[in-house]
């Protein structure tokens, strides 16, 4: 399971937490302009915008889990199980895998209004990368530096959602999810007033007793309330430190710890990596389980008008500041 959110301080971010058992050698990649993206059922990007984003690097292609470019367009992939629907090639239509969905988005549009109307065109089809890497269920969260937009692809079609709460998480599909914030409708940073009602005396006893009914548990449908509104009632001073800083302990709100979440025999979802784009300046930040330091990669910084891959491992090792 994951959870994606927009944030919009001063400058404009976009990030996400990953939430797995496994980790697939994932690594943060620059993909420049002119790396030769090939599509197994449409025409060779041989030109196209730069990314920056966490991907596996499989023979030279690059699967992206999220990504941004240097138009300042994020794109995110999250866990869809159950209800994501990929269908057979249709004439007419651009016919593109789901694992080369984000870099023929990212690589062609500069806004969510240029991703709309490609989307337009579109039909995710049932090709697998490989016969040892089926496909995942998947869908996506797009985001600009003025709106987002969810992507699903179904059996009865392909969904587009205006996404005002700038969050996404997993299933139920998200029009319920946002539909369900009905329910919380009365929540308050503020400590709630008491209309319990029969004359009871009921008064605040401790500090923090805004937000009181907010879900805490690990569910997708909990995650989506609680990452909405801590990232609704987020405040901070627009600086790039402190808006990053923030990104983040709006991510850790929702993350998950090693024991909470048993999938099974010795299997337990981790929140492997958490990371925050700038959009505007296209910066890539991302922390990952056991080690909590902020690493950033600037896209710009690497030759963006080359044909090469940029690739960065992840630094999992806990980095620890010793000041005795």
């Amino acid at each position: 399971m994951c959870t994606a959110i927009s944030y919009y301080p001063k400058d404009h971010y976009f990030g996400r937490n990953l939430d797995l058992e496994i980790s697939f050698g994932e690594e943060v990649v620059v993909m420049p302009r002119n790396f030769p993206f090939k599509l197994r059922m449409a025409d060779e990007m041989a030109s196209h915008n730069g990314l920056v984003g966490m991907a596996t690097v499989i023979g030279g292609f690059p699967l992206f889990y999220d990504a941004v470019n240097d138009k300042g367009l994020g794109m995110a992939g999250l866990n869809f199980a159950g209800n994501a629907y990929y269908g057979d090639p249709v004439d007419g239509k651009d016919n593109i895998a789901p694992f080369e969905f984000i870099p023929w988005v990212l690589g062609q549009c500069a806004s969510v209004e240029e991703a709309r109307a490609l989307l337009d065109r579109i039909n995710l089809v049932n090709i697998a990368f490989s016969d040892k890497l089926p496909l995942a269920e998947l869908h996506w969260m797009i985001a600009d530096a003025k709106e987002s937009i969810v992507v699903e692809s179904m059996k009865d079609g392909l969904h587009i959602y205006d996404n005002p709460a700038g969050v996404m998480t997993n299933n139920p599909p998200f029009d319920k999810q946002l539909f369900s914030l009905n329910n919380y409708r009365s929540l308050s940073c503020e400590p709630a007033e008491n209309t319990f009602g029969g004359g009871l005396d009921l008064d605040p006893y401790s500090r923090g007793m805004g937000a009181m009914g907010l879900p805490g548990d690990l569910s997708s449908q909990s995650r989506f309330v609680k990452a909405a509104f801590t990232r609704a009632n987020s405040l901070c001073d627009g600086s790039e430190a402190q808006s990053v800083s923030q990104f983040f302990h709006i991510l850790q709100s929702v993350e998950q710890q090693r024991g909470c979440v048993h999938l099974g025999g010795d299997d337990y979802e981790i929140t492997i990596y958490s990371a925050c784009a700038n959009l505007d300046k296209g910066i890539y930040y991302y922390t990952t389980y056991d080690n909590s330091r902020i690493t950033a990669i600037d896209m710009n910084k690497e030759d963006l008008d080359g044909s090469g891959l940029s690739e960065f491992p992840l630094k999992k090792e806990a980095d620890i500041l010793f000041e005795n």
